[in-house]
Formats: structure tokens, sequence, C-alpha cells
């Protein structure tokens, strides 16, 4: 049974901070309050519709992850239990229930960091272009979605619009500081290592995943945002995997397979998604943290 989609929030008393493409964030002085809706995206434009329960997924799934890593990282979260949240979110607490969180205030590094597993999506493309990928040189004969000898570091700008960009490490070092860097690397690789071997025990592969840190208001380096969701990471399935191309996914490929299929001209308007593409896209979600979490999306 699904509830209602939400696309959009409207929380009067609080003002809004901005809305990504998915999250909602409102400002509460010195926390802020983060909204998983339900809108999902692809090629870079929002659709018109969501896909029902959506955001409780990846809410649910941020917080399994943000708790599992705690040991290597401090996250943002502060609390995701309505109950505690201030009064003036208390006529909003239905909707807010299981796809809202109050984190940390944190300045963001203007970088995503990219760990890779696996040779896939555009470290496939630069792979075989180049034999690299960020300026980071992989053994020669490997095919698309190859697992990688080990785990790399091959970080990206934070575009705000459009794509990101792939970049070295002489370039992230530059963007996030000295001080920062060689820490954020190995946080990163730290905590692929350690989500990838609890994944594998669910029968998800995860390929490759992107993170993002920021410092709080003491200087403290912590992780923020969303963590290995299907918005963020490339999971696949054990049972399905084969080497030698494009795996199967847990995430909206489904939305992305149609909207080649239709000939979308990757412009305004975007098209309205058929019941049964969004369909597929939550139960291929929902699959995901059920497999994950252990638990049944109530």
């Amino acid at each position: 049974m699904t509830g209602e989609v939400v696309l959009k929030t409207d929380i009067k008393s609080i003002a809004l901070k901005g809305r990504g493409k998915v999250r909602d964030i409102y400002d509460l002085g010195d926390k802020l309050l983060i909204i998983a809706t339900d809108r999902i995206s692809a090629f870079d434009y929002i659709m018109p519709n969501g896909i029902p329960d959506k955001g409780r997924i990846l809410n649910g799934l941020s917080l399994f992850w943000f708790n599992y890593t705690k040991d290597i990282i401090k996250n943002h979260v502060i609390t995701a239990d309505v109950k505690e949240y201030p009064s003036e979110l208390k006529a909003y607490l239905n909707m807010l229930k299981e796809r809202s969180m109050i984190v940390r205030k944190a300045k963001p590094f203007a970088a995503e960091c990219v760990v890779r597993g696996y040779l896939s999506g555009s470290g496939w493309k630069e792979y075989k272009e180049t034999g690299k990928i960020c300026g980071i040189k992989i053994k020669p004969g490997l095919v698309e979605s190859d697992k990688l000898p080990e785990p790399i570091f091959t970080p990206s700008t934070k575009a705000s619009a459009g794509h990101d960009e792939n970049i070295d490490l002489k370039k992230f070092e530059d963007i996030v500081g000295k001080k920062y860097a060689s820490t954020i690397i190995d946080k990163t690789i730290a905590i692929y290592k350690k989500t990838y071997e609890y994944a594998y025990t669910k029968g998800i592969i995860i390929s490759d995943t992107k993170f993002e840190f920021g410092l709080t208001v003491q200087d403290e380096l912590i992780i923020i945002d969303e963590m290995l969701t299907p918005d963020s990471s490339r999971l696949w399935s054990i049972a399905d995997y084969k080497p030698g191309g494009p795996q199967k996914s847990f995430d909206k490929q489904f939305l992305r397979d149609w909207l080649e299929s239709i000939h979308w001209n990757k412009k305004p308007p975007t098209p309205l998604l058929p019941d049964d593409i969004v369909t597929k896209t939550r139960e291929k979600y929902l699959e995901a943290y059920t497999r994950i979490t252990g638990k049944n999306l109530q």
C-alpha cells in the first residue's frame, strides 16, 4: 500500500533554504530540516510525476548507512524521530514522518567523493579512451562492469546544473585543501569497503557510489547529504551480475530506458511517466531498501 506522493513541500513556519532534484531543505537556525520528496529526475530533468514512497526509501536507506558507518566518521544526523521535532513543525508531522531528518549544519566541500569498485559509467568510458580513471592507471584488458583489483577514489566536480566532471587527485586537493584531502580519501575508501561487504551478504554489489563531506562550525569533518541510495550509487544484483556489459540496477533504469525508447529530446517539457514505469521503478527502489535494511516499508 502506498501513501500520498509528495512532490513539493510547503512549510510556512520555516524558511526554505533550497530545493534540490529530490530534497527540500529548511533552515532551523543552527540546524537544518531535510525532506526527501518523491521527485525523480533523469538526464538532469525532474519528471512531472513522482515515485510513491521514494522519499521514505531514500531517507530510510541513508539513516541505515549513516548509523552503520558512524564508527568510521561522524555524520550530520541529529534525529529522524518526528516526536523530537520542534513545535513549529507539529502541523506537518504526518508528512515528515519517515521522509525527513534534522541535521547539523555543515559547509560542504565543492567536490563529489566518488569511489569505484567496478568499471562502469563514466569510469568505463574514460578507461576505454585512456586506460585511466581520473588520472589513475588501471590494468589493461578489463571489460565493462569488471571488478577492479582494488577500490579507487575518483572525485568529480559538484555541478549545480548539468553533469559532474571527473577530476584528478591534484584538482581534488586544490578544492578541499591539503588539510582534509587525505583524510577524506581514506574515509571514503573505508566506508566503501565496510558497506560493500555488508551489501554483498544481502545479494547486492555496490559498484560505485558518491559521498559528500562538510565542515561543522567547529571545523569538524563529517559526512552529509545522502548515503548509498539508488540515487547516489550503482547497486547491482549478485545473481544477475555478468561482466562484459551494463548490469541490472536497483535504480531508475526502467525510467531511463523508457525515455530513450520514446525518443524524448531531453529538453522541456518532460514527459509524464506511465503507471507501469512508475510501478517498476518503485519496486526496484523498494527491493534495495528491504534487502539492505531487513525491514518492510510500513
